[in-house]
Protein backbone atom coordinates (compact mmCIF):
# COMPACT_ATOMS: atom_id res chain seq x y z
CA UNK A 1 0.00 0.00 0.00
CA UNK A 2 1.46 3.12 -0.58
CA UNK A 3 1.79 5.95 1.19
CA UNK A 4 -0.37 9.11 1.06
CA UNK A 5 2.40 12.01 1.97
CA UNK A 6 0.06 14.78 2.31
CA UNK A 7 -1.63 12.28 4.87
CA UNK A 8 1.35 11.71 6.31
CA UNK A 9 2.74 15.14 6.53
CA UNK A 10 -0.54 16.51 8.05
CA UNK A 11 -0.36 13.88 10.74
CA UNK A 12 3.31 14.24 11.54
CA UNK A 13 2.87 18.10 11.60
CA UNK A 14 -0.31 17.99 14.19
CA UNK A 15 2.19 15.78 16.65
CA UNK A 16 5.33 18.00 16.32
CA UNK A 17 3.76 20.79 17.18
CA UNK A 18 1.00 19.53 19.38
CA UNK A 19 2.54 20.52 22.55
CA UNK A 20 4.68 23.45 24.08
CA UNK A 21 6.53 20.91 25.72
CA UNK A 22 9.19 19.93 23.14
CA UNK A 23 9.25 16.41 25.21
CA UNK A 24 5.95 15.56 24.57
CA UNK A 25 5.86 16.72 21.17
CA UNK A 26 8.46 14.55 20.38
CA UNK A 27 7.61 11.33 22.23
CA UNK A 28 4.24 11.89 19.70
CA UNK A 29 5.94 12.24 16.58
CA UNK A 30 8.30 9.28 17.04
CA UNK A 31 5.22 7.42 18.27
CA UNK A 32 3.77 8.03 14.54
CA UNK A 33 6.86 8.09 12.78
CA UNK A 34 8.28 4.44 13.84
CA UNK A 35 5.23 2.97 11.74
CA UNK A 36 6.79 4.27 8.63
CA UNK A 37 10.64 4.42 9.53
CA UNK A 38 12.70 2.05 10.74
CA UNK A 39 14.12 4.22 14.21
CA UNK A 40 15.09 3.29 17.44
CA UNK A 41 15.11 7.31 18.39
CA UNK A 42 14.99 10.65 17.55
CA UNK A 43 17.46 13.68 18.96
CA UNK A 44 17.15 17.48 18.88
CA UNK A 45 20.08 19.41 18.54
CA UNK A 46 20.78 23.42 18.55
CA UNK A 47 23.79 23.75 16.73
CA UNK A 48 25.78 27.26 16.47
CA UNK A 49 28.50 26.63 13.61
CA UNK A 50 30.31 30.02 14.49
CA UNK A 51 31.02 28.77 18.38
CA UNK A 52 31.65 25.78 17.51
CA UNK A 53 29.50 24.03 20.11
CA UNK A 54 26.13 22.95 20.69
CA UNK A 55 23.25 21.40 22.90
CA UNK A 56 21.14 18.36 22.93
CA UNK A 57 17.96 19.11 24.14
CA UNK A 58 15.54 16.58 23.68
CA UNK A 59 15.07 13.14 22.63
CA UNK A 60 11.94 10.40 21.88
CA UNK A 61 12.49 6.72 22.12
CA UNK A 62 10.19 3.77 23.10
CA UNK A 63 10.93 4.88 26.33
CA UNK A 64 8.86 8.41 25.84
CA UNK A 65 10.06 11.92 25.64
CA UNK A 66 12.60 13.20 27.65
CA UNK A 67 14.88 16.66 27.87
CA UNK A 68 18.15 16.71 27.86
CA UNK A 69 21.01 19.29 28.21
CA UNK A 70 23.96 17.91 26.52
CA UNK A 71 26.49 20.36 25.95
CA UNK A 72 29.13 20.00 23.38
CA UNK A 73 31.96 20.89 21.26
CA UNK A 74 33.34 19.13 18.36
CA UNK A 75 36.81 18.53 18.04
CA UNK A 76 38.14 20.55 14.60
CA UNK A 77 37.38 17.23 12.30
CA UNK A 78 34.05 17.35 12.64
CA UNK A 79 33.68 20.68 11.50
CA UNK A 80 35.15 20.14 8.48
CA UNK A 81 31.59 17.91 7.88
CA UNK A 82 29.44 20.99 9.27
CA UNK A 83 31.02 23.89 10.02
CA UNK A 84 30.66 25.50 6.67
CA UNK A 85 27.69 23.22 5.41
CA UNK A 86 29.61 22.76 2.35
CA UNK A 87 30.71 19.04 3.00
CA UNK A 88 27.48 18.03 4.54
CA UNK A 89 24.20 18.26 2.80
CA UNK A 90 21.00 19.25 4.38
CA UNK A 91 20.27 15.59 5.20
CA UNK A 92 22.29 12.70 5.31
CA UNK A 93 22.42 9.02 5.55
CA UNK A 94 24.90 7.45 7.95
CA UNK A 95 24.52 3.38 7.43
CA UNK A 96 27.48 2.61 9.30
CA UNK A 97 27.23 5.81 11.71
CA UNK A 98 29.80 4.36 14.43
CA UNK A 99 32.55 3.81 11.64
CA UNK A 100 32.12 7.51 10.40
CA UNK A 101 33.98 10.28 12.05
CA UNK A 102 30.35 12.50 12.68
CA UNK A 103 28.08 9.34 13.18
CA UNK A 104 30.76 8.28 15.81
CA UNK A 105 31.44 11.59 17.54
CA UNK A 106 27.13 12.29 17.42
CA UNK A 107 27.07 8.83 19.27
CA UNK A 108 29.45 9.11 21.35
CA UNK A 109 27.68 12.82 22.59
CA UNK A 110 24.12 11.30 23.47
CA UNK A 111 25.55 7.65 25.14
CA UNK A 112 25.13 5.10 22.11
CA UNK A 113 27.66 2.44 21.52
CA UNK A 114 28.14 -0.75 18.65
CA UNK A 115 26.74 -0.98 15.59
CA UNK A 116 24.44 2.13 14.18
CA UNK A 117 22.45 4.06 11.49
CA UNK A 118 21.91 7.24 11.77
CA UNK A 119 19.60 9.85 9.08
CA UNK A 120 20.51 13.72 9.77
CA UNK A 121 18.19 16.69 8.72
CA UNK A 122 19.64 20.12 9.38
CA UNK A 123 16.90 22.80 10.18
CA UNK A 124 16.80 26.55 9.08
CA UNK A 125 13.93 28.98 8.92
CA UNK A 126 14.86 31.50 6.09
CA UNK A 127 18.26 30.81 5.64
CA UNK A 128 19.02 30.78 8.97
CA UNK A 129 19.88 27.34 10.28
CA UNK A 130 18.48 26.92 14.16
CA UNK A 131 19.96 23.04 14.65
CA UNK A 132 19.46 19.50 13.56
CA UNK A 133 17.11 16.72 14.06
CA UNK A 134 18.82 13.04 14.12
CA UNK A 135 17.56 9.41 13.85
CA UNK A 136 19.19 6.73 15.19
CA UNK A 137 18.60 2.86 15.25
CA UNK A 138 20.53 -0.29 16.13
CA UNK A 139 22.53 -1.91 13.35
CA UNK A 140 23.94 -1.25 10.10
CA UNK A 141 21.67 -0.31 6.58
CA UNK A 142 18.30 0.36 8.68
CA UNK A 143 17.81 3.62 6.85
CA UNK A 144 16.29 3.70 3.25
CA UNK A 145 16.28 6.50 0.62
CA UNK A 146 12.26 6.02 0.78
CA UNK A 147 12.93 6.84 5.11
CA UNK A 148 14.57 10.17 4.03
CA UNK A 149 12.40 11.62 1.74
CA UNK A 150 10.13 11.34 4.03
CA UNK A 151 11.97 13.01 6.73
CA UNK A 152 12.69 15.61 4.34
CA UNK A 153 8.95 16.47 4.43
CA UNK A 154 8.88 17.41 7.94
CA UNK A 155 11.90 19.78 7.41
CA UNK A 156 9.89 22.78 7.77
CA UNK A 157 7.60 21.69 10.77
CA UNK A 158 10.62 20.80 12.21
CA UNK A 159 12.24 23.75 12.03
CA UNK A 160 9.45 25.21 13.49
CA UNK A 161 9.14 23.03 16.26
CA UNK A 162 13.23 23.51 17.25
CA UNK A 163 12.68 27.57 17.07
CA UNK A 164 9.46 27.64 19.11
CA UNK A 165 10.83 25.78 21.59
CA UNK A 166 14.09 27.54 21.67
CA UNK A 167 12.35 30.80 21.89
CA UNK A 168 10.34 29.90 24.98
CA UNK A 169 13.19 27.94 26.67
CA UNK A 170 14.96 31.22 26.58
CA UNK A 171 11.60 32.71 27.49
CA UNK A 172 11.66 30.50 30.59
CA UNK A 173 15.39 31.38 31.62
CA UNK A 174 15.17 34.90 31.01
CA UNK A 175 11.76 34.63 33.33
CA UNK A 176 14.16 32.87 36.00
CA UNK A 177 16.95 35.78 35.51
CA UNK A 178 15.06 38.58 36.41
CA UNK A 179 12.56 36.31 39.13
CA UNK A 180 16.01 36.04 40.42
CA UNK A 181 16.65 39.81 39.96
CA UNK A 182 13.87 41.48 41.18
CA UNK A 183 14.46 39.17 44.52
CA UNK A 184 18.06 40.49 44.91
CA UNK A 185 16.92 43.79 44.65
CA UNK A 186 13.79 43.53 47.02
CA UNK A 187 16.11 42.39 49.43
CA UNK A 188 18.93 45.40 48.28
CA UNK A 189 16.18 48.09 48.68
CA UNK A 190 15.34 47.05 52.31
CA UNK A 191 19.04 47.92 53.27
CA UNK A 192 20.05 50.48 51.02
CA UNK A 193 20.62 53.76 52.77
CA UNK A 194 19.69 56.73 50.77
CA UNK A 195 20.50 58.76 53.83
CA UNK A 196 21.14 62.59 54.01
CA UNK A 197 25.08 63.32 54.42
CA UNK A 198 25.43 64.42 57.93
CA UNK A 199 28.50 67.19 57.81
CA UNK A 200 28.79 67.90 54.48
CA UNK A 201 28.87 71.28 54.74
CA UNK A 202 30.94 71.00 58.34
CA UNK A 203 33.65 68.23 59.29
CA UNK A 204 32.84 66.47 55.72
CA UNK A 205 33.16 69.77 53.17
CA UNK A 206 36.60 68.38 51.77
CA UNK A 207 35.06 65.20 51.14
CA UNK A 208 32.09 66.35 49.21
CA UNK A 209 34.49 68.64 47.00
CA UNK A 210 36.04 65.55 46.11
CA UNK A 211 32.78 63.91 45.64
CA UNK A 212 31.74 66.58 42.87
CA UNK A 213 34.76 66.90 41.17
CA UNK A 214 35.16 62.75 40.27
CA UNK A 215 31.18 62.10 40.20
CA UNK A 216 30.33 62.70 36.90
CA UNK A 217 33.67 61.38 35.77
CA UNK A 218 34.09 57.32 35.13
CA UNK A 219 37.46 57.12 36.94
CA UNK A 220 37.58 54.41 39.56
CA UNK A 221 37.17 55.56 43.55
CA UNK A 222 38.80 54.10 46.06
CA UNK A 223 37.57 55.52 49.51
CA UNK A 224 39.84 55.07 52.43
CA UNK A 225 38.59 55.17 56.40
CA UNK A 226 37.75 53.42 59.63
CA UNK A 227 35.35 50.98 60.17
CA UNK A 228 32.31 52.90 60.51
CA UNK A 229 33.39 56.38 59.23
CA UNK A 230 30.59 56.27 56.48
CA UNK A 231 32.21 54.91 53.35
CA UNK A 232 29.20 53.24 51.94
CA UNK A 233 27.44 56.86 52.36
CA UNK A 234 29.53 58.69 50.05
CA UNK A 235 29.85 55.77 47.84
CA UNK A 236 26.33 56.17 47.35
CA UNK A 237 26.97 60.10 47.03
CA UNK A 238 29.17 59.60 44.46
CA UNK A 239 26.45 57.24 42.50
CA UNK A 240 23.77 59.47 43.30
CA UNK A 241 26.15 62.67 41.23
CA UNK A 242 27.29 60.10 38.78
CA UNK A 243 25.62 60.59 35.13
CA UNK A 244 25.14 56.37 36.48
CA UNK A 245 22.36 57.57 39.12
CA UNK A 246 19.21 56.02 37.06
CA UNK A 247 20.86 52.76 37.19
CA UNK A 248 21.47 50.15 39.39
CA UNK A 249 24.32 50.27 42.91
CA UNK A 250 25.23 47.23 43.87
CA UNK A 251 27.17 46.48 47.03
CA UNK A 252 29.69 43.96 47.58
CA UNK A 253 31.05 43.13 51.31
CA UNK A 254 34.22 41.42 49.73
CA UNK A 255 35.29 40.05 53.91
CA UNK A 256 30.96 38.90 54.39
CA UNK A 257 31.72 36.34 51.15
CA UNK A 258 33.31 33.02 51.80
CA UNK A 259 36.42 32.75 49.57
CA UNK A 260 34.58 29.23 47.98
CA UNK A 261 31.72 31.05 47.02
CA UNK A 262 33.28 34.50 45.89
CA UNK A 263 33.89 33.50 42.09
CA UNK A 264 30.41 32.94 41.85
CA UNK A 265 28.86 35.67 43.73
CA UNK A 266 30.76 38.32 41.86
CA UNK A 267 30.87 36.42 38.39
CA UNK A 268 27.83 34.77 38.69
CA UNK A 269 27.27 30.98 37.10
CA UNK A 270 25.91 29.05 34.11
CA UNK A 271 24.08 26.17 35.36
CA UNK A 272 25.58 22.90 35.87
CA UNK A 273 28.86 24.90 36.95
CA UNK A 274 29.15 22.91 40.40
CA UNK A 275 27.06 20.62 42.79
CA UNK A 276 24.06 22.78 43.80
CA UNK A 277 24.25 24.68 40.43
CA UNK A 278 20.80 24.00 39.28
CA UNK A 279 20.41 27.57 37.29
CA UNK A 280 22.09 29.92 35.68
CA UNK A 281 22.65 32.94 37.95
CA UNK A 282 23.78 36.77 37.32
CA UNK A 283 26.82 37.83 39.65
CA UNK A 284 27.19 41.61 40.70
CA UNK A 285 28.98 42.40 38.56
CA UNK A 286 26.73 41.90 35.44
CA UNK A 287 23.68 43.14 37.67
CA UNK A 288 25.78 46.37 38.42
CA UNK A 289 25.70 46.85 34.20
CA UNK A 290 25.42 50.35 33.42
CA UNK A 291 25.45 51.52 36.77
CA UNK A 292 27.96 51.41 40.24
CA UNK A 293 29.54 48.34 41.95
CA UNK A 294 30.86 48.95 45.56
CA UNK A 295 33.34 46.85 46.60
CA UNK A 296 33.45 47.45 50.45
CA UNK A 297 36.86 46.06 52.25
CA UNK A 298 38.37 45.77 49.08
CA UNK A 299 41.77 44.42 51.13
CA UNK A 300 39.99 41.05 51.90
CA UNK A 301 39.47 40.36 48.50
CA UNK A 302 40.94 36.57 47.61
CA UNK A 303 44.59 36.54 44.93
CA UNK A 304 42.49 34.92 42.44
CA UNK A 305 39.48 37.35 42.92
CA UNK A 306 41.62 40.11 42.68
CA UNK A 307 43.08 38.91 39.16
CA UNK A 308 39.81 38.69 37.77
CA UNK A 309 38.55 41.87 38.97
CA UNK A 310 41.72 43.55 37.49
CA UNK A 311 40.81 41.97 33.97
CA UNK A 312 37.45 43.54 34.69
CA UNK A 313 38.41 46.99 34.85
CA UNK A 314 40.95 46.41 32.03
CA UNK A 315 38.99 44.67 29.45
CA UNK A 316 35.39 44.91 30.92
CA UNK A 317 34.50 41.53 30.44
CA UNK A 318 34.57 38.56 32.46
CA UNK A 319 33.41 35.10 31.64
CA UNK A 320 30.97 33.62 34.87
CA UNK A 321 31.74 30.45 36.83
CA UNK A 322 31.67 27.08 34.20
CA UNK A 323 30.77 29.29 31.15
CA UNK A 324 33.25 29.76 28.21
CA UNK A 325 31.41 32.91 26.55
CA UNK A 326 32.80 36.70 27.88
CA UNK A 327 30.50 38.92 29.33
CA UNK A 328 30.57 42.38 28.78
CA UNK A 329 29.90 44.80 31.55
CA UNK A 330 29.38 48.75 31.58
CA UNK A 331 30.17 49.53 34.87
CA UNK A 332 31.83 52.18 37.64
CA UNK A 333 33.79 50.42 40.38
CA UNK A 334 33.73 52.41 43.71
CA UNK A 335 36.09 50.48 46.40
CA UNK A 336 36.82 50.79 50.01
CA UNK A 337 39.14 49.77 52.58
CA UNK A 338 40.11 50.04 56.00
CA UNK A 339 43.12 48.82 55.64
CA UNK A 340 46.44 49.84 54.24
CA UNK A 341 46.52 48.80 50.81
CA UNK A 342 49.85 49.85 50.20
CA UNK A 343 51.28 47.89 53.18
CA UNK A 344 49.61 44.82 51.71
CA UNK A 345 51.10 44.76 48.15
CA UNK A 346 54.82 44.94 49.90
CA UNK A 347 53.84 42.10 52.01
CA UNK A 348 52.79 40.70 48.23
CA UNK A 349 48.92 40.25 49.84
CA UNK A 350 47.15 42.55 47.00
CA UNK A 351 48.01 43.02 43.88
CA UNK A 352 50.54 46.23 42.73
CA UNK A 353 48.50 46.53 39.36
CA UNK A 354 44.87 46.32 41.12
CA UNK A 355 46.25 48.61 43.36
CA UNK A 356 47.12 51.52 40.92
CA UNK A 357 44.03 50.81 39.19
CA UNK A 358 41.87 51.52 42.30
CA UNK A 359 43.52 54.27 43.46
CA UNK A 360 42.86 56.64 40.39
CA UNK A 361 41.06 58.88 42.78
CA UNK A 362 41.23 58.10 46.58
CA UNK A 363 38.84 59.57 48.99
CA UNK A 364 40.06 59.77 52.87
CA UNK A 365 37.31 59.67 55.07
CA UNK A 366 38.31 61.60 58.02
CA UNK A 367 36.96 59.25 61.43
CA UNK A 368 34.37 61.50 63.85
CA UNK A 369 36.90 62.07 66.54
CA UNK A 370 38.50 64.32 63.92
CA UNK A 371 35.53 65.94 63.32
CA UNK A 372 33.61 66.17 66.33
CA UNK A 373 31.51 69.51 64.39
CA UNK A 374 29.64 67.36 63.31
CA UNK A 375 27.83 65.37 66.44
CA UNK A 376 25.24 67.50 67.37
CA UNK A 377 23.81 67.41 63.67
CA UNK A 378 24.55 63.46 63.65
CA UNK A 379 22.99 62.98 67.07
CA UNK A 380 20.15 65.05 66.10
CA UNK A 381 19.65 62.95 62.77
CA UNK A 382 20.08 59.84 64.43
CA UNK A 383 17.20 61.02 67.14
CA UNK A 384 15.08 61.72 64.12
CA UNK A 385 15.76 58.12 62.85
CA UNK A 386 15.37 56.14 65.63
CA UNK A 387 12.18 57.88 66.64
CA UNK A 388 10.30 57.43 63.66
CA UNK A 389 11.59 53.48 63.42
CA UNK A 390 10.87 52.65 67.36
CA UNK A 391 7.63 54.11 67.10
CA UNK A 392 7.94 56.42 70.05
CA UNK A 393 4.71 58.88 70.61
CA UNK A 394 6.80 62.27 71.95
CA UNK A 395 10.47 63.30 70.53
CA UNK A 396 13.13 62.18 73.18
CA UNK A 397 15.07 65.00 74.78
CA UNK A 398 18.84 65.40 75.55
CA UNK A 399 19.47 65.61 79.47
CA UNK A 400 21.68 68.43 80.43
CA UNK A 401 25.38 67.95 79.80
CA UNK A 402 24.58 64.91 77.69
CA UNK A 403 25.88 66.61 74.33
CA UNK A 404 28.75 67.81 76.12
CA UNK A 405 29.90 64.07 77.28
CA UNK A 406 28.94 63.16 73.35
CA UNK A 407 31.17 65.63 71.90
CA UNK A 408 34.17 64.47 74.56
CA UNK A 409 33.99 60.87 73.81
CA UNK A 410 36.73 59.89 71.55
CA UNK A 411 34.59 57.12 69.50
CA UNK A 412 36.57 54.49 68.19
CA UNK A 413 33.74 52.94 66.47
CA UNK A 414 33.42 56.36 64.63
CA UNK A 415 29.56 57.32 63.22
CA UNK A 416 28.18 53.73 63.57
CA UNK A 417 29.34 53.25 67.49
CA UNK A 418 27.47 57.09 67.74
CA UNK A 419 24.32 55.96 66.26
CA UNK A 420 23.98 52.48 68.30
CA UNK A 421 24.64 54.62 71.15
CA UNK A 422 21.89 56.81 70.25
CA UNK A 423 19.74 53.44 69.58
CA UNK A 424 20.76 52.21 72.98
CA UNK A 425 20.19 55.58 75.29
CA UNK A 426 16.19 55.63 73.62
CA UNK A 427 15.45 52.06 75.09
CA UNK A 428 17.13 52.76 78.17
CA UNK A 429 15.12 56.35 78.72
CA UNK A 430 12.25 55.51 76.95
CA UNK A 431 10.10 58.26 78.80
CA UNK A 432 13.25 60.74 79.89
CA UNK A 433 15.53 63.01 78.58
CA UNK A 434 18.65 60.82 76.84
CA UNK A 435 21.64 60.48 79.04
CA UNK A 436 24.89 58.42 78.14
CA UNK A 437 26.62 57.80 81.97
CA UNK A 438 27.62 54.70 80.70
CA UNK A 439 29.49 55.77 77.37
CA UNK A 440 32.63 54.22 76.90
CA UNK A 441 31.07 51.28 79.46
CA UNK A 442 32.40 48.13 77.52
CA UNK A 443 36.22 49.83 78.43
CA UNK A 444 37.86 46.84 80.90
CA UNK A 445 38.58 49.18 83.11
CA UNK A 446 34.79 50.64 83.53
CA UNK A 447 33.43 47.24 84.18
CA UNK A 448 31.54 47.19 87.83
CA UNK A 449 33.36 45.12 90.76
CA UNK A 450 30.51 42.60 91.25
CA UNK A 451 31.46 41.58 87.24
CA UNK A 452 35.22 41.06 87.87
CA UNK A 453 37.52 38.36 88.90
CA UNK A 454 39.74 38.95 92.00
CA UNK A 455 42.68 40.54 89.61
CA UNK A 456 39.89 42.92 88.60
CA UNK A 457 39.51 41.50 85.39
CA UNK A 458 35.95 41.60 83.86
CA UNK A 459 33.90 38.47 84.02
CA UNK A 460 31.25 39.54 81.26
CA UNK A 461 31.22 36.58 78.66
CA UNK A 462 31.83 39.43 75.54
CA UNK A 463 34.79 40.66 77.51
CA UNK A 464 36.52 37.34 78.36
CA UNK A 465 36.11 36.68 74.51
CA UNK A 466 37.60 40.74 73.43
CA UNK A 467 40.24 39.41 75.45
CA UNK A 468 40.91 36.92 74.26
CA UNK A 469 40.45 37.90 70.28
CA UNK A 470 43.11 40.85 71.56
CA UNK A 471 45.66 38.59 72.53
CA UNK A 472 45.35 35.77 69.13
CA UNK A 473 45.20 39.90 67.10
CA UNK A 474 48.53 40.56 69.38
CA UNK A 475 49.79 37.33 68.18
CA UNK A 476 49.24 37.67 65.17
CA UNK A 477 49.99 41.33 64.73
CA UNK A 478 46.87 42.49 63.64
CA UNK A 479 46.85 39.29 60.45
CA UNK A 480 43.22 38.40 60.43
CA UNK A 481 42.98 36.06 57.46
CA UNK A 482 44.95 33.92 55.43
CA UNK A 483 48.00 31.53 56.77
CA UNK A 484 48.88 32.43 60.43
CA UNK A 485 45.99 35.02 60.78
CA UNK A 486 43.44 35.20 63.22
CA UNK A 487 40.77 33.16 62.09
CA UNK A 488 42.62 30.57 61.25
CA UNK A 489 44.05 30.24 65.00
CA UNK A 490 40.60 30.50 66.60
CA UNK A 491 39.58 27.72 64.21
CA UNK A 492 37.00 30.35 62.42
CA UNK A 493 35.99 31.79 58.87
CA UNK A 494 37.85 35.05 58.69
CA UNK A 495 34.51 37.06 57.84
CA UNK A 496 33.05 35.30 61.55
CA UNK A 497 35.64 36.88 62.69
CA UNK A 498 35.50 39.92 61.67
CA UNK A 499 31.31 40.28 62.33
CA UNK A 500 32.21 39.05 66.07
CA UNK A 501 34.61 42.33 66.24
CA UNK A 502 32.31 44.95 65.05
CA UNK A 503 29.64 43.49 67.43
CA UNK A 504 32.58 43.80 70.54
CA UNK A 505 33.71 47.34 69.29
CA UNK A 506 36.94 45.64 68.47
CA UNK A 507 38.63 47.85 65.89
CA UNK A 508 40.34 46.19 63.27
CA UNK A 509 42.93 47.29 59.97
CA UNK A 510 45.34 50.45 59.57
CA UNK A 511 45.27 52.32 63.11
CA UNK A 512 44.41 49.29 65.33
CA UNK A 513 46.68 48.14 68.26
CA UNK A 514 46.32 44.96 69.93
CA UNK A 515 49.74 44.82 71.83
Amino acid sequence: MVMDENEFFREATLRICGSIQVETALADCFNYLKRSIDADGIYLHYISPRKKSGTVFAMADHRGGRRLDIRFSHPDVIWRYIGTGLNLPEELILNQADQHPLGKEMARIVGLKGKLSAMILRLAIDGQEVGVVGFSARGWHRFTQRHLDLVRLLQAPFSIAISNSRRYTELLELKNLLTDDNRYLQNELRFQKNEEIVGADNGLSHVMQQVYQVARRESPVLLLGETGAGKEVIANAVHNYSRRSTGPFIKVNCGAIPEALIDSELFGHVKGAFTGALEKRRGRFERSHKGTIFLDEIGELPAAAQLRLLRVLQEKEFEPVGGTESIRVDIRVVAATNRNLEALVRKKRFRKDLYFRLQVFPIAIPPLRKRKGDIPALVNYFMQKKYRKMGFENFPELAIGALKRLTAYHWPGNVRELENTIERAMIIHRDAPLRFDDLGALQLENFPQENSSPDGASLRMDDLLTRHIQKVLALTRGKISGPGGAAEKLGVHPATLRHRMRKLGIAFGRGAHYG
